[in-house]
């Protein structure tokens, strides 16, 4: 039972999986420190403070407090922006830069030739074409 259980602990993917959400963690405190930080200040300095969350309905003695919504939605898109902008970009160009470095791989080994009577492709071990019946060297 055990063996079973540290089999599956340390299979490959569950310790990629758990490195992952340390990193991810991790980088989510740089993205919302970016985020909070940097943009919302040039946010604050271009609009003011965006706070939205005193905006409210009230319907029928309920209460729907739609700038809380407002406020994650514009935070939401904000950190897609960031995470886009600043990591998906710069990550892909890279990424194009190597594949063009890396060299074409090698043209596949052929396995056909052409019978020189007919002109037809025939396979490379054949002796006989199968088009025209022609002895094939």
């Amino acid at each position: 039972m055990l063996k079973g259980f540290r089999d599956f602990v340390f299979r490959g993917n569950v310790v990629d999986l758990a490195v992952a959400v340390i990193i991810g963690a991790a980088f989510n405190a740089i993205v919302g420190s970016m985020v909070k930080d940097i943009l919302g200040g040039f946010i604050a300095a271009i609009v003011g403070k965006p706070d939205f969350s005193a905006l409210a309905l009230d319907i029928h003695g309920g209460h729907i407090a739609y700038g809380n919504f407002l406020n994650a939605l514009i935070s939401f898109v904000t950190v897609a922006a960031v995470v886009y902008f600043f990591v998906v970009l710069p990550i892909n160009k890279i990424s194009d830069r190597a594949k063009a470095l890396k060299p074409p791989p090698p043209p596949p080994e052929p396995t056909t030739k052409v019978c020189p009577e007919c002109l037809s492709e025939i396979p490379l071990a054949a002796k006989r074409c199968s088009h025209c019946t022609q002895l094939v060297a």
